[in-house]
């Protein structure tokens, strides 16, 4: 009987290489905290204070994005909105000596306002008081709020009166003693009582209140709403323009970092020399700083015992077979069983054998933009300097050379697995060490996700689409209701920027002995909470380079002629609970990434929590 002829196999289509992930300054990731810094004012301070002022501390690793080229922008934000504040304290400086300081009239309203929206809070910090003293805050922010709102419509009532008809006019039918208690000779009369006593307290003599006087206080909104209308602009036409996502990609094109000082170039420089070099400078109290949360790290350990086998038996075989006679095994070093892992971790940059070449191109599995590299950890005390600090090819090979086999505890040689998806607001980075000593091996992974950038910040271009796309009347009545916010904003950032340019002036942090990042850029600018979407994503990233790492090893072990059982069943432990095996039991750690997710972290303060940032909103 003949056998049925089969068609002949079309080889399959040759697969395209490996696809680069993109360049750091250019990511989504980057283009957001770029655009972070002019939206949030106390982020901004972060970045200025961490990066510009604290020139001794080394850059944290900038996983997807360039550290400089946030820094660059957080300068320019803060010059914008320094010369827009002082353009506002101007003209209420102006108006004051214009107006022999009758301005008083109008300031204390809008300080009962601004402290009534201080006192208003939010209903996160009401759930954190008891119920009657929310009720009571409530109740008196709202109070000072409409309290100060009715006095400066009253107030700008009188004005218009004074304008039109002129302060005598208004004097003889009682307007102004009317309005604010004070009689026809200019004193204030107490007696009646359901007036603003307070007002007349502060602007005490209204004999000067005439038409000049009152165009002058009507005046000042209208041109403080005009600064504002100018200030918001500029912000839409930033957005819209060099941060938008056709011309950011246009590093050399962005203005940001041609306005800059020689300060900066400098530091620009260095940090983009430390954001991404194989030696990573960092402080003992958090190593792992730039990476983000831990989650779930584990390790195990297992006996190198040469295994029993027999010429032809196939690694099962060779561990049930009896009497099988141990062979010689080869002596195993951290390095051979890393060079094993690599190549297992690069193959996760193929796509599917069935997937045609054409297919594979258009591809955007971010496990195809996989990073496999090497780092080494070095301990920033005890240097001279920060800048003399050579990251050299040399530098990093001896040190390489050094700590790939030491298992030293401040030096400290790491396999670096980085995957990086939704434009780079998703950073898994996976560090492996691997320790052999006295006959047994130590496996470390520790798991590290960075979390998705600030919501706030993907604002920005519907902010600025909003603004341009306003009309003129509307932009302007906008600006001037929120008159009394804006100059409270003015104020504080005036404030701000004195305070940081006192502690550079005067702080010795060039002078000072180096040390490691004391904060992330990338982190304080994450969000604590990621898409379902997103966590499926980290946790396919992890399984997969997590699966790799265990076969690489495995590999390592069988190839050099050890016994895999042990380390096959404490990996199917690790991995079935998700924790850290050590001598038989299961320490899990991690993070909350879902919005309904509870995890539990280990005792101090986790890698990728941010410090508390001051400030809202600033446009």
């Amino acid at each position: 009987m003949t056998q049925p002829q089969l068609p002949p196999q079309r080889a399959p289509e040759p697969r395209t290489g490996e696809r680069r992930p993109v360049d750091p300054a250019r990511s989504e990731a980057c283009r957001l905290l770029c655009a972070g810094t002019y939206l949030h004012v106390g982020y901004r301070d972060a970045v200025i204070d961490e990066l510009y002022v604290h020139r001794e501390r080394f850059a944290a690793p900038s996983y997807g994005f360039d550290a400089a080229r946030v820094l660059a922008h957080a300068l320019r934000a803060r010059r914008q909105e320094v010369a827009w504040a002082a353009g506002m304290a101007g003209l209420w400086v102006v108006a004051a000596v214009l107006t022999k300081w009758l301005i008083v009239m109008v300031v204390l309203p809008i300080l009962l306002i601004a402290l009534g929206r201080r006192l208003g809070g939010s209903r996160a910090v009401d759930r954190q008081l008891p119920q009657h003293f929310a009720l009571i805050r409530r109740f008196v922010a709202f109070t000072l709020r409409w309290y100060g709102r009715i006095a400066l419509f009253r107030l700008y009532g009188l004005l218009v009166l004074v304008l039109v008809a002129g302060a005598e006019e208004a004097a003889s039918d009682g307007s102004v003693s009317g309005s604010f208690g004070a009689s026809s000779d200019g004193f204030l009369d107490s007696s009646d009582s359901g007036d603003f006593g307070v007002l007349d307290l502060l602007a005490g003599d209204f004999a000067d209140l005439n038409r000049f006087t009152a165009a002058c206080l009507l005046a000042l909104p209208l041109l403080l709403a005009l600064l504002s209308v100018g200030q918001r602009g500029l912000f839409a036409r930033t957005i819209a323009g060099e941060l938008s996502k056709e011309r950011f990609p246009d590093v050399a094109g962005d203005p940001a970092e041609a306005a800059t000082g020689p300060r900066f170039r400098e530091l620009s420089r260095r940090i983009r020399e430390e954001q991404h070099a194989p030696l990573i400078l960092y402080a003992k109290s958090d190593p792992f700083r730039g990476a983000g949360v831990p989650f779930e790290p584990w390790s195990l350990s297992i006996e190198l015992r040469p295994r029993d086998t027999r010429d032809g038996d196939s690694p099962i075989d060779a561990l049930t077979k009896p009497g099988a006679t141990p062979a010689p095994a080869e002596p195993l070093d951290n390095d051979t069983v890393l060079q094993k892992i690599r190549p297992l971790l690069e193959e996760l940059r193929e796509p599917s054998a069935r997937t045609s070449g054409q297919a594979a191109d258009v591809m955007i599995d971010r496990l195809r933009e996989l990073v496999v590299d090497e780092c080494v950890f070095l301990p920033a005390e005890g240097l001279p300097s920060r800048m003399a600090f050579p990251y050299t090819p040399e530098t990093y090979a001896m040190h390489r050379a050094d700590a790939v086999e030491e298992g030293g505890e401040q030096r400290r040689h790491f396999l670096r697995v980085r995957v990086g998806g939704w434009d780079e607001e998703i950073v898994v980075t996976v560090f492996v060490r691997v320790h052999t000593q006295g006959g047994m091996l130590m496996l470390e992974v520790a798991p590290h996700v960075l979390p998705p950038v600030d919501p706030l910040f993907a604002t920005a271009d519907r902010m600025a689409h909003e603004h341009l796309h306003r009309g003129g009347f509307g932009r302007y009545v906008f600006a001037l209701l929120r008159v009394p916010v804006t100059t409270g904003e003015a104020l504080r950032v005036l404030v701000r920027a004195v305070a940081q340019q006192w502690r550079q002036l005067t702080g010795v942090h060039a002078d000072t002995l180096p040390d490691g990042p004391g904060a992330s850029v990338r982190e304080l600018g994450a969000d604590d909470r990621a898409t379902l979407f997103q966590e499926m994503d980290i946790a396919r990233y992890l399984k997969s380079v997590q699966d790799r790492i265990a076969g690489g090893v495995r590999q390592a072990l069988w190839n050099a002629g050890y016994d895999i059982a042990e380390f096959e069943q404490k990996v199917t432990n690790v991995f079935n609970n998700s924790g850290t095996f050590v001598g038989g039991s299961v320490q899990g750690n991690g993070i909350a990434i879902g919005r309904d997710s509870k995890a539990t972290a280990p005792a101090g303060k986790p890698s990728g929590a941010p410090p508390a940032r001051s400030g809202g909103a600033s446009k």
